[in-house]
C-alpha cells in the first residue's frame, strides 16, 4: 500500500490525474474503473485539460466502467451517476460511448469480456462505503442491487426531493473491486479523515468496507492534508484478519 499525502484538494486531483493520465499512456486500451461524487471533480478536470493540450491524452481506446448507479430513477434524471459523468467528464474528451458501461445484470460478465479492470478509482464515503457497497457487504461480493444505508440517504437529501430519493443501488460488489490489477482511493477534506483513518490503521473489516482494500497487492491511496489528519496520528499496523 501507498499512501500520499498532498497539501491540498487542486494537489491531490493533479496527482490522481497524473497516475491515470500514465496508465492510459502505458496502456491505449486502460479498462477503467470509474466514481463519481465531489471529490473526482478535481481530477476529472485535470485529465479534461491534458486532453486539450497539444499532445493530448488519447481516451479513444478507453474504456469506462461506471462503480456504481441509482435505482429507481426516471431516464435521464439529472442526479444519476451516468448523467453526472457525461457531465464533468466523459463530454469534453474523445470517448467512444460505446466504451462506456453502466452496471447492469450482465455486468460481471462485460468485465471478464474486457479481461478486468486495470485501475480503479473509488472515493470514500463517510460511513466507510466503497461504491454503494455499505457497512457489512460481503467481502465476496458482486455486482448487485443494494440497500442504502440511513445515513447515505441522508447525505443524498441535499440532491434529491423526497419524491425522487433513491433507497436502493447498483454497485460493482467488492469481490469485484478487489479484482482489479489497481487501485486508486481519493479521499479529501475534514468529513473523511475519522472515517480513513479507521480505513487505513484500524482493523480490516467488512463493516469499513474501504479497509479491505488493504488486502490489495496494488493499492495507493491519495489524500489531501485535511482527510489525513487523524491517519498521521494514528500507528500504521500490518492488515489484521477480518473479524
Amino acid at each position: 500500500m501507498e499512501i500520499q499525502i498532498r497539501a491540498d484538494y487542486d494537489d491531490m486531483s493533479k496527482e490522481a490525474a497524473r497516475i491515470v493520465a500514465e496508465a492510459i499512456r502505458a496502456k491505449p486500451q486502460l479498462v477503467l474503473g470509474v466514481p463519481s461524487g465531489n471529490t473526482p471533480k478535481g481530477m476529472y478536470r485535470e485529465l479534461i485539460r491534458m486532453y486539450r493540450q497539444k499532445n493530448r491524452l488519447d481516451f479513444s481506446k478507453v474504456r469506462f466502467f461506471l462503480l456504481d448507479e441509482y435505482m429507481g430513477l426516471r431516464p435521464g434524471h439529472p442526479d444519476s451517476f451516468r448523467a453526472y459523468l457525461w457531465r464533468v467528464f466523459l463530454n469534453y474528451i474523445n470517448v467512444r460511448p460505446a466504451n462506456v458501461y453502466l452496471p447492469e445484470e450482465n455486468y460481471e460478465k462485460t468485465i471478464r469480456r474486457s479481461r478486468g479492470i486495470d485501475l480503479l478509482i473509488s472515493g470514500i464515503g463517510v460511513n466507510g462505503h466503497i461504491a454503494f457497497n455499505e457497512p457489512g457487504s460481503t467481502l465476496d461480493s458482486r455486482t448487485r442491487i443494494v440497500e442504502l444505508a440511513d445515513s447515505t440517504i441522508e447525505l443524498m437529501k441535499i440532491s434529491f426531493s423526497p419524491r425522487d430519493l433513491p433507497r436502493q443501488a447498483i454497485t460493482m460488489g467488492l469481490g469485484t473491486i478487489l479484482e482489479a490489477r489497481g487501485i486508486l482511493l481519493l479521499a479529501s477534506g475534514s468529513r473523511k479523515a475519522q472515517i480513513l483513518g479507521r480505513a487505513l490503521t484500524g482493523q480490516i473489516t467488512t463493516d469499513v468496507p474501504a479497509s479491505v482494500l488493504r488486502l490489495h497487492s496494488n493499492l495507493t491511496v491519495i489524500a489531501d492534508e485535511e482527510a489525513a489528519a487523524i491517519y498521521r496520528r494514528n500507528s500504521v499496523d500490518k492488515p489484521k484478519p477480518i473479524g
